[in-house]
């Protein structure tokens, strides 16, 4: 077999047996941990597989188990990702599945504290895998990339590689899941000892997950119960005030972000005053984004000072002039006009603009194009313009052409569903575009044989139309997938 699969769990491989027998840890830790790594077919644990796990199992002073398999991702390993890890599909044709291997995972990691550099990698991962089985697979877990920075600060690089260079680990088998795993093992031990020569024997930084000092009102258990899909939160202080608003891919995740931010004054001092923490799925992270940005608004909650700013500053805006003629101009998003579409420069949006005035035979004069001043554009002087700039193009015609050039933007005048997930497996969400506006959302379940365009209409909830919103429907469809657009 070329696979490998190994458990220990009271007597160690003797490669590690040496090491073992040389470490004098004071038994003074509780907690069971679970030091893993994983290798992948990608970065998303969405779209991609694990093809080999390592779990070293650890009671705080010693290894006491081990794991190590390599998995059939069941699809093909990119080449560039063989290049990095020396995983082929040759080596995974005949290794366990995941679903063979999920039991195993569970009794190992069963009371135990999962330790990870870059933890939410390889979690997320884990979760997803046993997600697809219909397991809801949830551990505590350390983050020893985080740890790092706390105890060993002032270094330029966390990642693996560097932080084992910088505290002298040496890695025998660098991305390889093994070889990762034990370098995070040596590396954890030494955190331990970090922060228990730090607080005089006791470990409380490791020991508190959270690595935080939550309010005394708030409830821990209703932290273990927050998902890790996508939705949007609510912070509340002790008199019951809402005081911050988010939205995350992943509720879990983000929340207990917030809940161990250390990173700056505002961050500690939001985090102290939250005394009470609500959330809602909303299945789609564009809902999300749009539920988020509205609530802002209306609450504005004492820590979310400002709407959020996407990372397109620039738009292309549509108006009629006296004369009737259909103008476009590039300019700032700061104003509360609606664009037509967002760039991330003005360079781009005027090169939009440009490409439209050659693509229709507009006139640069009405595009925003001219700043020759006063009388017709430089295209009319060499006969490429039609003579819409100074009223010798009848406005009907030019208007033909203007109006196509529109519809290259899909919220120009088109009546569509934005249609996405859902907040459980059935259901899907849809986001209702009228004319050119965001006219509100809602959610239809897939299984109802009844259902049709009508009932679809009817199953939006009403929200309002506003320069963000615009902002966020179009930078969010720029840059992300959804399941379709459903015309009407």
């Amino acid at each position: 077999m070329v696979f490998k699969t190994k458990i220990v769990t009271n007597k160690l491989s003797a490669h590690f047996s040496d090491y073992i027998r040389n470490r004098r840890i004071p038994r003074i830790y509780t907690e069971l941990y679970a030091i893993t790594d994983i290798e992948t077919t990608g970065g998303s644990a969405r779209a991609e597989r694990i093809t080999e796990i390592a779990i070293y199992l650890h009671d705080g002073h010693n290894i006491t188990g081990e794991y190590i398999s390599l998995v059939n991702p069941e699809r093909n390993i990119p080449y560039f990702i063989t290049n990095l890890t020396g995983i082929t599909n040759e080596m995974v044709e005949e290794a366990p599945k995941f679903y063979e291997i999920a039991r195993t995972i569970v009794e190992l990691t069963e009371g135990r504290i999962i330790v990870a550099h870059n933890a939410r990698f390889d979690y997320s991962f884990i979760r997803q895998e046993f997600k697809s089985l219909g397991y809801n697979f949830k551990r505590k877990t350390i983050d020893t990339v985080a740890l790092s920075r706390k105890l060993f600060p002032g270094y330029n690089s966390y990642s693996l590689g560097n932080i084992c260079h910088n505290l002298n680990i040496d890695i025998k088998g660098r991305h390889r899941a093994a070889g990762d795993a034990f370098a995070t093992v040596k590396l954890f031990e030494m955190l331990l000892e970090k922060d228990r020569a730090i607080n005089e024997r006791y470990s409380y930084l490791i020991r508190d997950t959270k690595i935080s000092k939550l309010h005394s009102k708030l409830d821990p258990s209703k932290i273990e119960d927050i998902p890790d899909q996508p939705g949007i939160y609510y912070f509340y202080n002790e008199e019951g005030d809402l005081i911050y608003i988010g939205k995350s891919r992943n509720l879990q995740q983000r929340i207990e972000s917030h809940l161990s931010n250390n990173s700056t004054r505002k961050a500690m001092e939001m985090r102290d005053n939250i005394a009470d923490i609500n959330w809602e799925l909303t299945g789609s992270e564009l809902i999300a984004l749009l539920r988020e940005s509205a609530e802002i608004k209306e609450n504005k909650p004492v820590y979310n000072r400002s709407q959020r700013r996407s990372g397109f500053h620039w738009g292309i805006y549509s108006f009629t002039d006296g004369s009737g003629y259909i103008n476009f101009r590039y300019a700032p998003t700061g104003s509360d006009d609606i664009p037509l579409s967002v760039f991330s420069s003005r360079e781009k949006a005027r090169a939009k603009l440009n490409s439209l005035v050659e693509s229709y035979c507009l006139c640069q004069k009405l595009c925003g194009l001219y700043e020759g001043g006063k009388g017709p554009c430089f295209h009319y002087q060499v006969g490429i313009c039609k003579g819409a700039c100074c009223g010798q193009e009848k406005v009907s015609e030019y208007n033909k052409r203007a109006t196509k050039a529109s519809a290259e933007f899909i919220f120009a005048t088109n009546n569509f569903f934005i249609i996405d997930k859902g907040r459980y497996e059935q259901e899907r969400s849809a986001i209702k575009i009228m004319n050119g506006k965001y006219t509100g959302y809602g959610y239809f379940d897939i299984n109802d044989l009844g259902f049709g365009l009508s009932a679809l209409h009817e199953c939006i909830r009403p929200e309002k139309d506003n320069r963000d919103i615009q902002s966020i429907l179009k930078t969010y469809l720029k840059r992300n997938r959804i399941e379709k657009i459903l015309y009407f």
